[in-house]
């Protein structure tokens, strides 16, 4: 789709898209509104129907792209009798009044402040009644009949304690949907510090080139938090997420804990889009230094001692000054070649390390 703005980044240009993409039915937002309204009465006062699936979305400051999302959600069939909860961590963009606004089918919590992935995702699941629970990031478009064949999975599988799809782009291409669990060699290795010195490439080198195959549906040891379905009784009796993670590392640490009891699989027969990381890019600082937070914190509860941990904090803090600079340069040398949709990503890796350097560092060396 071709972009009247120019000079965008690409992450500007996929905001844009959803943007235009959620204006086009309000036109008929009045109509759309009453409709949801009669079918929520409908569904409170005439159906009794047991809940399929509940679908949890924690949301921060991502209107226009929740308002595709839920789109996708209850304006086409998905084959299953679900709801949705979504929990707004004190927005400021107007998500939470949107969501009243037009979808008021949909249950609501609105936070007083921002607490988290972790925390929001666990107040959503406390207010369902589904027997399966589908988390769900704000930036993905979920096609029509993807819950059902999902819960048809399931069914099929009762073994099986943790289920993904396959995340894809918005041009179609796959997306790393699945990974090994991370290693403090793996996670020390991106340092700019180590690197050099090659001492860890070949544990790093397993944990990227892990054969992922997009397309064979198989046991995976970790699956990404943008979509995750699982039965309601493993969750609950798994703990639910982790509120010590506040943002990053705890799809790491929910896939360990089911997967110590119940497969872990990714199906790749059912694919979701994931625009990816148009949240986080979008609130660069405050993301960079909670998955700095939230790694320690996943290498914390795998076992590493404390000795591992300190080094870790060391390098990790010595490294922070490098990467900076080294992003700086970047910065500066395709801004000087005309390159400007890489800048700015190397603009943005640059303000997220600044946030860490000047702001993250406490919290880090606490967690």
């Amino acid at each position: 789709m071709s972009n009247p703005a120019r000079g965008l980044s690409p992450d500007s240009e996929v905001l844009e898209e959803v943007r235009v993409e959620a204006r086009r039915p309000s036109r008929t937002g009045r109509r759309r509104a009453r409709s949801r309204r009669l079918n929520a009465w409908q569904q409170r006062f005439l159906g009794s129907d047991e809940i399929d699936v509940s679908i949890c979305i924690a949301n921060w400051n991502c209107r226009d792209m929740l308002r595709a999302c839920l789109e996708s959600l209850h304006d086409q069939p998905q084959g299953v009798h679900l709801e949705t909860v979504v929990v707004d961590n004190a927005s400021t963009d107007g998500a939470a009044d949107m969501v009243a606004a037009e979808f008021p089918e949909v249950i609501l919590q609105r936070n007083a402040s921002n607490l988290g992935f972790a925390r929001a995702n666990n107040q959503a699941a406390q207010r369902t009644r589904g027997r399966y629970l589908f988390f769900l990031n704000n930036d993905t478009v979920v096609p029509p009949g993807t819950l059902a064949r999902l819960v048809d999975y399931l069914e099929e599988h009762p073994e099986v304690g943790l289920l993904g799809p396959k995340l894809c782009d918005r041009n179609g291409h796959p997306q790393v949907s699945s990974r090994l669990r991370p290693t403090v060699a793996t996670l020390l290795h991106r340092t700019c510090l180590l690197r050099w010195t090659g001492l860890l490439k070949r544990s790093y080198r397993r944990y990227r080139r892990q054969d992922f195959d997009p397309e064979t549906t198989r046991p995976v040891e970790v699956l990404m938090g943008a979509a995750m379905l699982l039965p309601r009784t493993v969750f609950f009796d798994c703990g639910g997420w982790d509120e010590e993670f506040t943002f990053g590392g705890e799809d790491l640490d929910l896939s360990a804990r089911v997967g110590r009891r119940h497969p872990v699989v990714y199906h790749p027969q059912v694919a979701i889009t994931h625009y990816g990381r148009v949240s986080t890019r979008q609130h660069i600082g405050y993301a960079s230094s909670n998955m700095a937070i939230g790694f320690l914190r996943y290498l914390r509860k795998s076992g590493c001692g404390r000795p591992v941990l300190l080094f870790y904090k060391l390098v990790v803090t010595l490294d922070a000054p490098v990467q900076f600079l080294d992003k700086a340069s970047q910065f500066l040398w395709r801004r000087l070649r005309g390159d400007q949709a890489r800048a700015e990503k190397s603009r943005l890796a640059m303000l997220g390390i600044g946030h860490f350097l000047f702001r993250g560092l406490a919290g880090f060396w606490k967690a």
